[in-house]
């Protein structure tokens, strides 16, 4: 394919690090709502493959990260979600070399491996403790090479570069990493402090990157711009590890966005100051409607649920976002194990949830504390 003699593509393009690992996520969520044994078990075969893929092929240079890079200059440069050219950038705008390690790509990595772990279990499959010991020692790996001292105390790095050296900007990338499982409590605690400064979180919803970094611009593709999934993303980590004021800031300046495009979001919109303008700032060219940007209102609605099935297991967990801040919600015809089911949480933030099968229990709703934002190193 040749458009204007400029971009080259084959036809099939495999240009992207991260959509191996999560699909394993993908397929964990589907097994963790109910998705019927006899449905999983066929598409084992394809999670032992993809695990493969991460253990034999993801990590080009031995180094124990996940990586890529554009061998054949006619691809795309840079292969995670931000995936413009100029995406990658240090504190002082610099461009960072390939073959790059992305930050939220490790997490995507964590997770994979240990939810692969945990079908495999599941099913009886074997390998599943070499999955656990590779998100181990991925951890170990990350905690010591990502954080990096910035202007609101430690903070994971962007990526690393072709040296290994720490990409010192404070993007949104980072609020990737939550819930994957690859950040300490205290790790989490300082990603949800660092992405509740006014440096990212000022506009309606989450910057790219911060206002901090020479790189920024509000209208930047990738570097300063607010994609209403990237938002939804982040704040939905940030409900599931229990940092509820950060989650909740975010959630309202998406709600904002959403009525400033008459609830269809864009793909992207500008990042500037919430304080100073009073709606968002259309990106010329994005798309509108966009098919990741619709589905931001699932993440939105799942968060102010706090509706975490685990099927598997027995139970469902309520931990809801609505409330006092976000105000009442109720959502009928969603399926657990395949029954439909009504959440209501009402003003106050108490949770209800009818016909659930009878083998699945709840345990006592309780609303998640919102940990102290100190910018302490995390241990």
């Amino acid at each position: 394919m040749t458009l204007n003699e400029g971009l080259r593509l084959p036809p099939a393009y495999y240009g992207t690090v991260d959509a191996t690992m999560l699909w394993v996520g993908l397929l964990h969520d589907a097994w963790r709502w109910g998705l019927p044994a006899d449905q999983v078990e066929p598409l084992l075969p394809h999670l032992e493959a993809a695990l493969g893929w991460l253990g034999e092929h993801a990590d080009a240079d031995g180094d124990g990260f996940v990586e890529y890079v554009d061998t054949t200059g006619h691809g795309l440069a840079n292969q995670g979600w931000k995936d413009s050219g100029d995406a990658v950038r240090f504190r002082d705008g610099r461009l960072a070399a390939p073959p790059i390690v992305l930050a939220e790509v490790q997490g995507y990595a964590y997770q994979a491996a240990v939810n692969g772990a945990d079908l495999l279990d599941a099913f009886g499959r074997p390998g599943a403790d070499r999955w656990r010991s590779y998100a181990d020692r991925l951890a170990a790996r990350f905690r010591a090479a990502f954080w990096v001292d910035g202007p609101y105390g430690p903070q994971p790095a962007l990526a690393l570069d072709r040296d290994k050296r720490p990409v010192d900007s404070l993007t949104s990338n980072i609020g990737h990493l939550l819930g994957t499982g690859l950040l300490s409590d205290a790790e989490s605690a300082q990603v949800a402090a660092l992405l509740s400064t006014e440096a990212l979180a000022g506009g309606f919803g989450l910057r790219t990157m911060s206002t901090d970094d020479a790189g920024f611009s509000p209208l930047s593709y990738h570097c300063g711009s607010i994609w209403a999934h990237d938002t939804a993303i982040v704040l939905g980590g940030l409900a599931r590890d229990g940092h509820r004021a950060a989650a909740l800031r975010l959630a309202d300046g998406l709600l904002e966005a959403a009525e400033a495009f008459d609830y269809r979001l864009p793909e992207l919109y500008g990042g500037d100051d919430r304080a100073v303008l009073g709606r968002p700032v259309p990106y010329p060219a994005a798309c509108h409607p966009q098919a990741w940007s619709a589905a931001a209102a699932v993440l939105l609605l799942q968060a102010g649920l706090g509706l975490y099935p685990d099927v598997p297991a027995g139970r469902v967990d309520l931990r809801p976002l609505a409330g006092p801040e976000l105000g009442a919600l109720t959502a009928e015809g969603l399926k657990i194990a395949g029954v439909p089911v009504t959440v209501t949480v009402d003003h106050t933030g108490h949770p209800t949830l009818t016909g659930l099968p009878p083998s699945l229990t709840i345990p006592t709703p309780r609303r998640p504390t919102n940990p102290t934002h100190s910018p302490a190193r995390p241990a």
